[in-house]
C-alpha cells in the first residue's frame, strides 16, 4: 500500500524519510535541528562539466545541524522508486560547497537516500556504505571527533603486559595494518588457550588510545563468558568504563549510555534492537567484537551485524578448514584466509610450547555403541538447529534414549573404573590430577559422582563434585569453582555445559567426554579446558608439571 501512495520525492520525504529522521532524534519541523531546502551557492569551478547544472544556487533536501547551526551532514533525497545512489554526486557537491563557503570548518558528512536505503559517506576516511538508519546528533559529533583526532597506529603502541607473545603482537599488527588500509571487518582465528581475549583487549587499547574507536560492544555466547570478559577488561583496561559493572558476583542490570566498553550476550543485544523503543542507534558503537564467531551468527544473530554501522572483529578457535564459508563472508575475508591465524599445532610445537598436547583414550561398551546407533539427533537435525540460532549441544537430554543409555549404572561404573585406572595422576600416583567430566544431564552428573563415591569410598566423598549453574555455593570465594581451581579437593568436576567454555584451570590434565558433542566449534572449546600450560603462578602440589593432558572419549 505504501508503494502505491509514495509516488513523488515529496511523498517519500513526508511519509518515509521524515519518520526515519525522527526516529534518530531529528525533528524536521525544528529549525534548530534540521534545515529543509538549505540554500547553497555552488561555485562553478567546483563541479565537472557533466555536473554543471549543479552550479549556482542549489537546495539541499536536508541539512542536519549541530548545536551551533553549522551542518553536520547533508542528506539528498530521491523518490522511493529510484535508486538512492542517484543522489550520491549531488550530496557530495553540496557538502563540498558548504565547506568551501565556510573555510576552516569541518566537512559535513554526506548522506543520500530513497527512504528505504540510506547511505553514509565519511569522505575523509571511507567509501560510502549502506547503513540501517540515520545517525543521531550525538553520533555525528562522536564520529567527527574520531575523524579529526585519530592518530597514527604502530606496533610500539601495543602494551606487552596485555598482549606480549609474538603471535599476539602479530595478530594485533595484522588488524592495525588492515585498518590503515580502510578495512572495517576482520577475523582472527586463534586456538583455544592462546589468549584471544587478551589479544583483543590489547588491540582495543591501541584503538582507543589513538582515537580510532570510542565505544565498543563485546559479544559473547553465554553469561559465564560475559563475566570472564568483564574480568579481563577490569584487569587489563582498568580505566575504561565498562558496562555492566560487577561487584563481587552482583552484576549491574540497568542499561546506561555513558560507558566505553559494553559486554553482552548475543540474545540480549538482539532483544534490544528488536524493541520498538530501542535505546541504541545503528551508529551507537564504533566497534563490535564477536567472540566465538560460529554459524548461528549469520543466521539469527546476523541482524546485529547488519544493524550496527561499526568496525567488526570476529574471534574464533575453530580451525580454518572447519569454519563455515559464511563466517568468512560475514567478515569480508576470502574463504580459508582470515585476517590472522594461529593454530593449535603451532602453539603446541612452539619452543617452549604455548599449549599442551593431548593423548586420546577411547572407551566403548555395548551399551554406548548401541546408543550411538540410535542417536536421537542426525546431522540434518543439528544443522537445522544451527540455522535457528541454537546450539545442538545445549539440547536437554533428560529422558532421551541417549541419557538412558549413558546413565546406565553399569556404564557409569565402567567409565569411572577406566578413568581411575588410566587417568593422569598427581605425583603420589594414587589420586587423579584435576579432571573435568562432561555429563549428559544434571541427573547423569549426579549419578557419576554417586558412582565415584560408591566405588572409591576411601576418599570420603571429597574427590568429586557436581558443578552446574543454579546450585548454591558454586560461585564466590570458597565456592565449588574456587575450590576446584585453587584447592587440593575436589579433583574431579562433573558438569553439564557450565565448564565447557566458561572456566580456565591450567592444572586440568584429564577431560572425560561422557556425552555426545555435535558441534565442532563446541568440541574444540571443550578441549581447550585442558590445553593451558603451567606458568610460575600455577605450580601446585597436585600438579608440579604438565607435559600433556588426556582425553577419555566415550563418543
Amino acid at each position: 500500500m505504501q508503494d502505491i501512495l509514495v509516488k513523488s520525492e515529496k511523498d517519500t520525504r513526508q511519509q518515509i524519510i521524515d519518520k526515519r529522521l525522527k526516529k534518530a532524534g531529528w525533528d524536521v519541523h525544528d529549525p534548530s535541528q534540521v534545515t529543509e531546502e538549505l540554500d547553497i551557492v555552488v561555485d562553478p569551478r567546483m563541479v565537472a562539466e557533466p555536473a554543471a547544472p549543479y552550479a549556482g544556487h542549489q537546495f539541499a533536501d536536508y541539512a542536519l545541524l549541530g548545536k551551533d547551526g553549522y551542518p553536520l551532514a547533508v542528506v539528498e533525497a530521491k523518490k522511493a522508486s529510484l535508486d538512492a545512489q542517484r543522489g550520491k554526486e549531488q550530496a557530495l557537491i553540496y557538502a563540498k560547497s558548504i565547506l568551501h563557503n565556510n573555510p576552516g570548518r569541518d566537512m559535513p558528512f554526506v548522506m543520500y537516500t530513497n527512504g528505504h536505503d540510506i547511505f553514509l559517506w565519511d569522505t575523509e576516511r571511507y567509501p560510502p556504505r549502506k547503513v540501517y538508519g540515520f545517525p543521531t546528533r550525538e553520533d555525528l559529533y562522536r564520529i567527527r571527533f574520531l575523524r579529526n583526532n585519530s592518530s597514527a597506529m604502530s606496533e610500539e603502541l601495543i602494551k606487552k603486559e596485555i598482549s606480549g607473545r609474538p603471535y599476539q603482537i602479530e595478530a594485533i599488527r595484522a588488524v592495525l595494518e588492515a585498518i590503515e588500509r580502510k578495512r572495517r571487518k576482520f577475523l582472527l582465528v586463534m586456538a583455544t588457550g592462546t589468549g584471544k581475549t587478551r589479544t583483543c583487549v590489547g588491540l582495543l587499547d591501541v584503538l582507543m588510545r589513538t582515537n580510532r574507536v570510542q565505544r565498543i560492544l563485546f559479544l559473547v555466547d553465554r553469561v559465564a563468558l560475559r563475566d570472564q570478559a568483564l574480568d579481563a577488561f577490569k584487569e587489563h583496561l582498568p580505566n575504561a568504563p565498562v558496562w555492566p559493572k560487577r561487584e563481587g558476583y552482583t552484576t549491574e542490570k540497568t542499561f546506561v549510555t555513558d560507558r566505553r566498553v559494553y559486554v553482552s550476550t548475543y540474545p540480549a543485544i538482539l532483544n534490544e534492537i528488536d524493541r520498538d523503543d530501542c535505546r541504541l542507534s545503528p551508529h551507537f558503537f564504533d566497534m563490535i567484537v564477536a567472540d566465538e564467531s560460529h554459524r548461528s551468527i549469520y543466521n539469527v544473530y546476523r541482524n546485529i551485524f547488519d544493524y550496527f554501522d561499526s568496525i567488526q572483529l570476529g574471534l574464533t578457535a575453530t580451525p580454518t578448514d572447519r569454519i563455515d564459508h559464511n563466517t568468512f563472508n560475514l567478515f569480508e575475508c576470502d574463504e580459508g584466509m582470515p585476517t590472522f591465524n594461529y593454530s593449535y599445532e603451532e602453539a603446541v610445537n612452539n619452543d617452549p610450547p604455548y599449549l599442551s598436547d593431548f593423548e586420546v583414550l577411547k572407551i566403548r561398551t555395548k551399551f554406548m555403541q548401541e546408543g550411538i546407533n540410535v542417536r536421537t539427533m542426525e546431522a540434518e537435525d543439528a544443522n537445522r538447529l544451527f540455522e535457528e540460532g541454537k546450539d545442538p549441544d545445549e539440547i536437554d537430554y533428560e529422558g532421551s534414549d541417549i541419557e538412558k543409555t549413558v546413565t546406565n549404572k553399569g556404564t557409569n561404573a565402567l567409565i569411572v573404573r577406566e578413568f581411575m585406572e588410566e587417568c593422569i595422576k598427581d605425583p603420589n600416583g594414587v589420586l587423579p590430577g584435576k579432571s573435568i567430566f562432561f555429563a549428559v544431564s544434571q541427573k547423569h552428573a549426579n549419578r557419576l559422582v554417586e558412582t565415584i563415591d560408591l566405588l572409591f569410598p576411601e576418599h570420603k566423598g571429597q574427590i568429586a563434585a557436581v558443578i552446574i549453574s543454579g546450585i548454591k555455593g558454586v560461585h564466590g570465594k570458597g565456592g565449588l569453582i574456587d575450590r576446584f581451581k585453587n584447592s587440593d579437593m575436589p579433583r574431579i568436576a562433573v558438569s553439564v555445559d557450565m565448564l565447557d567454555t566458561g572456566i580456565d584451570v591450567r592444572e586440568v590434565v584429564n577431560l572425560v567426554f561422557a556425552k555426545p558433542v555435535y558441534s565442532y566449534t563446541k568440541f574444540w572449546q571443550m578441549i581447550g579446558r585442558g590445553t593451558r600450560v603451567l606458568d610460575e603462578n600455577h605450580v601446585k602440589p597436585w600438579c608440579p608439571e604438565k607435559d600433556t593432558f588426556l582425553i577419555m572419549d566415550m563418543w
